[in-house]
């Protein structure tokens, strides 16, 4: 659920109608729900909950207050917001990395490096060595050369990495092929065959300490049955790892898990939970979890102005001032997002309504932005309310990969975020201006 709800046909961001926020902070603008991310966050946590009370049935009271299994390591890369990151922190999150810039942006809001893992198929020295003078728990290693390279720049600084070697189990996790990393032809993690070699090599490794594997099978993931299937086949290799003198003492499953965009076909935490805490359970691994989507997705929109409507053809577009520049899902990924307007039908109170079963007025519509681009859409034939010049429009679920994705493209200025509390709004990144465009770039003159 989220608190993006319409209270007599006007849209509100938890107790905030959202268009005083585009009034006052101007289009296009991304607002979040602090709430909607706290109350994400709890239920995936309360969800594993059954994890920590078996580790400490299992453990003595020192060892038990020492774990802290299931680690939940938000993955920065959906949203890396630093307010959004601060609140996270301070409810007890890690985080989840994949580059020097991230693990700063971790680091500025005062995380924990025990709490930070480093994924990641292309990590720099450079990165290797921001990551092992800071002293976070795991790098996720994913082929010989990654592994080998940890080890030499570790040997250099006279330290030890603590590791986890990326494992590809081959589950198909029935998401968009460009999310899918679980199969063994995509670029991440090794195959289970690979693995027993890397994991036999590791031994002569002085200055790395294989603790752990990760295994991330994809993203935007609406069933339980990839992660059942998956998790049974690593309950079927860790003793392999045992044989090879590999102690298993982190397993990161990753995360992945689905969202409501449209359809409600995405389990909720509990029943992910459900379907694989006995498997977890019996292998006796601290668990980790990545989790990102889950966290922010349905806890932002992005809010947009109709600068004109216009007729080509048999064709209606309703054109916005935002575009793919600031939201780039639905033409990399061909993904829905709901659509709306800010303010409808007077009489309507509660969630955003059905546009298959709106009653009400509406015309087939195409939802586009002022990019130069025919790839430039956030909706196609759609069914929509009738929308006019200075109408707001609430794109939803896209706090998720939306603005941590946004460029500058046709030079356009990133849009304005904003955080929501109750009745308290901030201002949590600003509306670039059009030298923030130009800020890192000079002119130069030639003689040619």
């Amino acid at each position: 659920m989220d608190y993006f709800n319409y209270l007599k046909g006007e849209l509100r961001a938890e107790g905030v109608p959202v268009q005083e926020i585009a009034e006052k902070h101007g289009t296009p603008v991304y607002v979040y729900s602090a709430r909607t991310i706290l109350e994400h966050y709890r239920k995936l946590r309360d969800a594993f909950a059954g994890l920590r009370r078996a580790e400490a049935a299992a453990a003595t009271a020192a060892q038990a207050s020492a774990s802290d299994s299931p680690l939940i390591c938000y993955s920065i890369k959906a949203n890396s917001n630093l307010s959004i990151l601060k609140l996270m922190k301070d409810e007890g999150s890690g985080f989840d990395v994949v580059s020097g810039g991230e693990l700063y942006r971790a680091l500025k809001v005062g995380a924990d490096p025990k709490k930070i893992v480093f994924a990641g198929v292309g990590k720099t020295d450079e990165e290797i060595v921001y990551a092992l003078e800071q002293g976070i728990l795991l790098f996720n290693v994913e082929s010989e050369e990654a592994l080998g390279n940890v080890d030499r720049i570790a040997g250099k600084l006279g330290k030890k990495a603590p590791v986890a070697l990326r494992v590809n189990p081959d589950v198909d996790p029935q998401t968009h092929t460009y999310i899918s990393t679980g199969k063994k032809e995509t670029k991440f993690g090794v195959d289970l065959q690979r693995a027993r070699r890397i994991l036999a090599s590791a031994r002569e490794l002085r200055n790395v300490q294989v603790a752990g594997l990760h295994v991330h099978i994809g993203s935007q993931i609406t069933k339980v049955e990839p992660y059942v299937e998956t998790l049974q086949r690593i309950a079927a290799f860790l003793p392999e790892c045992e044989a090879l003198g590999v102690k298993v003492e982190w397993l990161d499953i990753g995360g992945g898990f689905g969202i409501w965009y449209k359809d409600k076909l995405a389990k909720p935490a509990r029943e992910i939970a459900a379907a694989v805490l006995p498997l977890l359970q019996k292998m006796g691994c601290k668990v980790l979890l990545e989790p990102g989507r889950f966290i922010v997705g349905n806890a932002g929109i992005l809010v947009t102005r109709v600068v004109y409507v216009k007729e080509s053809g048999d064709k209606k577009f309703v054109i916005c001032d935002a575009g793919m520049n600031d939201l780039i899902r639905p033409t990399l990924y061909s993904a829905y997002h709901r659509i709306w307007p800010v303010r409808t039908d007077a009489q309507h109170t509660g969630e955003v309504p059905d546009e298959e079963r709106w009653a009400g007025p509406a015309s087939v519509t195409d939802v586009v932005g002022p990019i130069c681009e025919s790839g430039d859409f956030f909706a196609k034939e759609r069914r929509l309310p009738p929308l006019r010049r200075g109408d707001l429009v609430c794109v939803f679920s896209a706090g998720a990969y939306g603005y941590a994705m946004a460029s500058n493209y046709n030079s356009h200025a990133r849009p304005c975020e904003v955080m929501v509390a109750g009745k308290d709004v901030q201002v949590v990144t600003r509306r670039e201006s059009m030298e923030d465009l130009v800020r890192n770039e000079r002119i130069v003159s030639f003689q040619v």
